[in-house]
């Protein structure tokens, strides 16, 4: 139902991955926002192909993104496209490749249609509602699924905003998570979509829509979930675009060690 939306956000972020690339080989200034977190010319000049590509597609379609002015005006639309350019710009400033490009589609505050492409492999990850998940690298598209693990269990913590809630939480399971490996941006939840870990925390209220939204899908339609720490699903295109609660991805629900 969905396969036109798809195919043009991965256009869209294609074109975006090409000018993210000329950046970050070039070299770059930083700028530091409001919030405190960084921003460079990738961000701002990706958040723009991204945005005048679908728009030109999706002409009714609404927009929220990092980099843009928030205009509330989407809260009365039914289909708005969730975009961070660069996801991890930290990792993006060390240069450890540890980024992505993440495009959502979010219909009636669900998220329909996500991408999730890494620019320095070019592998991309995608799903649709209802779709299934997929991993695209080399050319070679494959279905994607969680795994059956529940024990002996792999948490994916952040590079950079790993704090002690999440700290004391693997400690508090030790007897389950055995193993502990660190990954920048949205490749967290992908990894797990792919079978190839079980767990990641992010148990601040510092993320937004745009952070979550397209691996929300690609986890779900991977078989996983993706739940703030209640146990309740996010939802999208809300007039506070924070995730205030955190969020726990995993491959099943025996695993939401909290």
């Amino acid at each position: 139902m969905w396969e036109n939306e798809l195919k043009e956000a991965i256009f869209a972020g294609q074109k975006a991955k090409i000018a993210i690339l000329d950046i970050y080989q070039k070299g770059f200034d930083v700028e530091i926002k409001e919030d405190n977190s960084p921003v460079t010319l990738a961000d701002k000049t990706a958040d723009k192909i991204i945005r005048e590509y679908l728009h030109s597609c999706f002409p009714n379609h609404a927009f929220l993104t990092e980099e843009s002015e928030d205009d509330l005006g989407r809260l009365s639309n039914d289909y708005v496209w969730i975009i961070d350019p660069v996801d991890g710009t930290k990792d993006f400033v060390a240069k450890d490749g540890g980024f992505t490009t993440n495009i959502a589609l979010a219909y009636k505050h669900e998220v329909v249609v996500g991408v999730v492409i890494v620019p320095v492999t070019g592998e991309i990850y995608f799903a649709t509602k209802s779709g299934g998940a997929y991993h695209q690298v080399d050319g070679t598209t494959t279905r994607i699924h969680v795994n059956d693990k529940t024990d002996d269990l792999t948490v994916l913590r952040s590079v950079f905003h790993f704090n002690d809630d999440e700290k004391v939480l693997i400690e508090k399971h030790s007897d389950k998570i055995k193993h502990i490996e660190k990954f920048g941006s949205s490749l967290k939840p992908c990894k797990i979509a792919e079978g190839l870990a079980e767990i990641t925390y992010r148990m601040s209220g510092n993320t937004k829509e745009w952070d979550t939204a397209a691996f929300q899908i690609i986890v779900e339609e991977a078989g996983g979930l993706v739940l703030e720490p209640n146990g309740t699903p996010l939802t999208y295109n809300r007039k506070d675009v924070y995730n205030r609660n955190g969020y726990i991805v995993v491959n099943r629900k025996e695993n939401i060690l909290l």
